[in-house]
């Protein structure tokens, strides 16, 4: 059983797994700080000046919104990993951590002493993930990336189709979503070496990927099935034509996303703007369709319109006009008069909202997924909480992110560092 950092008790699923986190920024902060919600207890180890991600817009010294926001219920130990007398710490708290995650190149794992094979050798157990921006083998092996990198790399960017203010060049979605979602896959991995050591005894290494992550996030697009893939290779034929031809990226961009009459004529899935806002409506099957065209006091058919051809500039002129009449009926009423109609007739909507307004949203607070922490330096703060809850060993937060260096003393203490010792190491710089 862990306990949270104002000493209550915690008994979550992971309880009494220790973690040792060598990362920064998302994808690794947000993966271990979802295995601290989940009752493990997970040492960050930051350097002097703290991890990035803490000097990034931060709002008084060595804290950010960015930090505090991926890196809850953790403890904060400061090492000078170039010296051999921190990697030696390391090295003699490896017997009692569970679960090590890294995201380092492979160079700089294995010159710091904390690379799979060294810390293996001291605990045969110990589960170790590996997070990298595009995988050790292949080409790009010992590259570095972010979250845009791999979205560019993995066709996510131009999936989403933005381009920047110039409407010249492609922009990244909005959320770092490889990021994020490779945070999810490390929690689950861990989740599922811990199961396999438990029946098994067997540690193991785990690779994450951003690119991995991304590629997921559109299978279908990726996937190659011939049977079925007509459209998109004449597609893509067109985009490799303009691309030998010198065309722009905004040309290029819009003949890729080119999603011909069922896109334009889209009445049931998407978008539209109220006269105070915009509401989303979702409908994926005959039966929905019918009630949005109830909601939406409309006999027309859309793509779901077996008799249309688009190809008949005719047929396809009038049912643009037709949607257009659809849109200007939607403007011109109110959201709250939309998310009622779209109710009553059975359509899955919902108005568009701003992330800022959701801390305080009724359906949020009502099902948790907010909480409510108090931070040593910056106090009170309400954050996005556990990603799921469970009935016989609850997660939960374990307090707030920790000030930087906070744990230091008690994290090397309990690997038998006397106060002199740790004084000297202090004094010297090895630890912080």
């Amino acid at each position: 059983m862990t306990t949270t950092h104002d000493g209550s008790p915690h008994r979550g699923p992971l309880s009494g797994i220790r973690v040792l986190e060598f990362s920064q920024i998302i994808a690794g902060p947000f993966g271990c700080q979802n295995l601290a919600d989940m009752g493990a207890e997970v040492i960050k180890v930051e350097p002097p000046e703290g991890e990035a991600w803490r000097q990034f817009s931060q709002f008084i010294p060595d804290e950010s919104k960015w930090f505090q926001s991926l890196n809850r219920g953790k403890r904060s130990l400061v090492l000078a990993l170039r010296e051999p007398e921190a990697q030696a710490i390391i090295h003699r708290l490896i017997p009692e951590v569970d679960v090590v995650v890294i995201n380092y190149r492979p160079d700089v794992a294995a010159r710091l002493g904390i690379d799979y094979g060294t810390l293996r050798a001291i605990r045969g157990d110990l589960i170790y993930v590996d997070n990298t921006a595009f995988g050790r083998q292949g080409p790009w092996a010992q590259r570095p990336g972010y979250d845009i990198i791999a979205q560019a790399v993995s066709g996510l960017m131009a999936l989403d189709g933005k381009l920047d203010d110039n409407g010249t060049a492609p922009s990244p979605v909005s959320s770092p979503v490889a990021d994020y979602g490779t945070g999810i896959v490390i929690a689950l991995g861990v989740c599922a070496a811990l199961f396999h050591r438990q029946q098994t005894g067997e540690g193991q290494m785990i690779e994450t990927t951003l690119l991995n992550t991304a590629l997921a996030m559109q299978g279908s697009n990726v996937m190659q099935l011939p049977a079925a893939d007509a459209a998109p290779l004449a597609k893509m034929a067109q985009v490799t034509e303009l691309r030998e031809a010198g065309a722009s990226y905004a040309e290029i961009q819009e003949a890729y996303k080119d999603r011909g009459a069922q896109g334009a004529l889209n009445i049931y899935y998407r978008c539209y703007e109220t006269r105070d806002g915009a509401v989303a409506i979702g409908a994926l099957s005959a039966s929905l369709w019918a009630k949005v065209r109830e909601a939406l006091e409309t006999d027309f058919l859309g793509f779901a319109d077996p008799e249309l051809d688009p190809t008949d500039p005719d047929q396809f002129a009038e049912a643009t006009r037709r949607v257009r009449e659809i849109e200007a009926h939607v403007r011109s009423s109110s959201t709250e008069h939309w998310l009622q109609r779209f109710d009553a007739c059975g359509v899955p909507s919902g108005p568009i909202n701003f992330a800022e307004e959701l801390a305080d949203e009724p359906q949020v607070v009502a099902n948790g997924m907010v909480v409510d922490l108090n931070h040593d330096l910056s106090g009170p703060q309400r954050q996005v909480g556990p990603l799921f809850k469970m009935s016989a060993t609850p997660t939960a937060p374990q307090g707030s992110s920790p000030p930087l260096g906070r744990d230091t003393d008690e994290i090397v203490g309990s690997a038998g560092y006397s106060e002199e010792e740790l004084a000297d190491l202090r004094s010297r710089g090895i630890i912080g």
